[in-house]
């Protein structure tokens, strides 16, 4: 047996086994390691799949410091009753832990920081905040290993924190070719092998998951899709071999803290499988990743219901060509989760609508979605800048919103814990103007003032400290605000386009006029100083 060096906490720890090569070991071979804590008598029991050669690996993550113990359990002699112990030094820079929902990481007073906002929200593990700004690479893993190694070069400038990547290689449009391996061992001529993996295709999947964890990116991966051809046939198989991979998967790379888990993409296009078919993947996903990765799936046209238990948040595509990110207010009082538009649309110029969107637009669909406390994903089809198309193989990136979304990420970053849309919508009682009386049946303090000042545009509020205006598409020559009564405030005019911010060079008070100069994509930041 040989061992991983000692690594820290929520690092991957890795023991590497060699049992037999008889029959079929994928199959047939059973092997765990039960690890318990000496400090908390905690007990986690991981799964270790085969690798080939009679190579077998069993993957932790010490969710502690500390020292473990450990004890294989196996019907394979060669791999039973193996025992050691690993020492968990303190996480330091960058380590975090996993992502999940920010509920189930604060708590108590650190919790209240949140306030209402705390269903919606991502935390690393260590409580630290996560704002997702993801972006989209379908099939960049299918890729040679030079595209490969650029897109990461790519990654490693952007300001995207997290990327979608399919397992599978992807057949659509300008995305055709095979690629040089697949998950499985055999051939397109012969077929696949669906019970036996190729080890060489996976250990690249090793490295780049590894890879993007060390630029600090979160890897959502998608497990099936239906975008396929009947040489390959990864999106018919059947469920049992389904559950199978599934199986593998949660096993194999569980214990990277970076991994997201994404059942399909646009599952509704997957007929075949029932919504049964659907929650029973995802009981093998929960029961075989023994350490509790984010889980969601993802539609083309029918919203999947994220109220199931086993959704930790929504991944949904925008289900209109022209109202898009505006939905997430919606789907935040439906599902009260944290909700993604992974798939707002991209900015490019392929003949499909989704995918011609101009930079404004796309710049223009972030805002719009994270003022409403949602978050966004970024993609791009440029089908004349090169052989590569960002969407589908990765690459490079020509676009002019990433630089946009790197200065609204910044923003958004400093923003207050638990600021909230202002989402109250408008009241049918209520009097327009704000500065009109209220009707006898008042309505709350919010609803009043979204149905007065801010019914025409999105706002984010954390009480009277904080507030974020945005005007989107809309070119105001200026516009008034009425300011709490008794505190003084920072302003800044922000041009979400240009990328600068303009601080009034005065504090104000009461009721203001703040100039836009006639231009589109203006956002107002009133931050409170006394």
């Amino acid at each position: 047996m040989t061992e991983s060096e000692a690594t820290e906490q929520y690092g991957l720890y890795e023991i590497n086994l060699q049992g037999s090569e008889r029959g079929n070991p994928y199959v047939e071979t059973q092997l765990r390691a039960d690890f318990r804590s000496r400090e908390t008598g905690e007990l986690i029991s991981v799964k270790g799949f085969y690798r080939g050669k009679g190579h077998f690996s069993i993957r932790f993550m010490p969710l502690t410091t500390g020292l473990w113990t450990y004890e294989t359990h196996s019907n394979d002699p060669n791999l039973d009753d193996c025992q050691g112990t690993l020492e968990a030094a303190p996480a330091r820079g960058e380590n975090h832990g996993r992502v999940l929902p920010a509920k189930d990481v604060v708590s108590g007073e650190r919790a209240q920081v949140y306030g209402r906002e705390l269903p919606f929200r991502f935390a690393y593990e260590d409580g630290t905040d996560y704002v997702p700004f993801g972006t989209t690479c379908y099939a960049w893993i299918s890729q040679d290993t030079a595209v490969q190694d650029q897109t990461l070069q790519t990654l490693a400038t952007s300001p995207f924190n997290k990327v979608r990547m399919c397992v599978f290689p992807k057949f659509y449009d300008f995305n055709t070719a095979d690629p040089p391996m697949f998950a499985y061992q055999g051939s397109m001529a012969q077929g696949f092998d669906h019970s036996r993996f190729n080890e060489d295709f996976f250990e690249n999947l090793d490295r780049r998951i590894t890879q993007l964890d060390q630029l600090g990116i979160q890897a959502d991966v998608i497990l099936l899709h239906p975008y396929d051809k009947p040489e390959w046939g990864f999106s018919r198989m059947t469920t049992d071999e389904d559950r199978f991979y599934l199986s593998y998967m949660a096993r194999r790379y569980g214990a990277y803290k970076n991994v997201w888990w994404s059942l399909a993409n646009e599952y509704d296009l997957m007929p075949h499988k029932s919504l049964e078919d659907w929650r029973s993947y995802a009981r093998v996903v929960m029961a075989d990743d023994a350490f509790g990765h984010l889980r969601s799936i993802h539609n083309c046209l029918t919203i999947y219901d994220y109220n199931e238990p086993w959704c930790t948040h929504c991944s949904i595509q925008r289900t209109d060509v022209t109202r898009t990110t505006e939905d997430i207010e919606d789907w935040r009082q439906r599902f009260h989760k944290p909700v993604i538009c992974d798939e707002a649309g991209y900015e490019g110029n392929i003949y499909w609508g989704w995918g011609n969107l101009s930079a404004q637009e796309m710049v223009r669909r972030f805002w719009q979605g994270c003022m409403r406390c949602g978050y966004v994903t970024h993609g791009e089809t440029f089908i004349d800048k090169g052989p590569q198309i960002w969407w589908a193989h990765g690459g490079r990136l020509h676009g002019e919103s990433p630089a946009r979304i790197a200065f609204m990420r910044d923003i958004f970053e400093q923003m207050p814990r638990d600021a909230t849309p202002l989402d109250a919508g408008t009241p049918q009682d209520a009097v327009w103007p704000l500065s009109s009386p209220k009707a006898p049946n008042a309505v709350s303090d919010a609803a009043w003032e979204k149905a007065g000042q801010y019914w025409d545009v999105p706002v984010i509020r954390s009480g009277v400290d904080y507030s974020l205006v945005y005007f989107g598409w809309y070119q105001p020559l200026y516009r008034e605000f009425a300011l709490p009564e008794g505190h003084r405030y920072k302003v800044d005019v922000i041009d979400t386009w240009n990328m600068t911010v303009t601080t009034l060079p005065e504090e104000c008070r009461d009721r203001i006029r703040v100039n836009l100069g006639q231009r589109q994509y203006m956002a107002v930041r009133l931050s409170r100083v006394a």
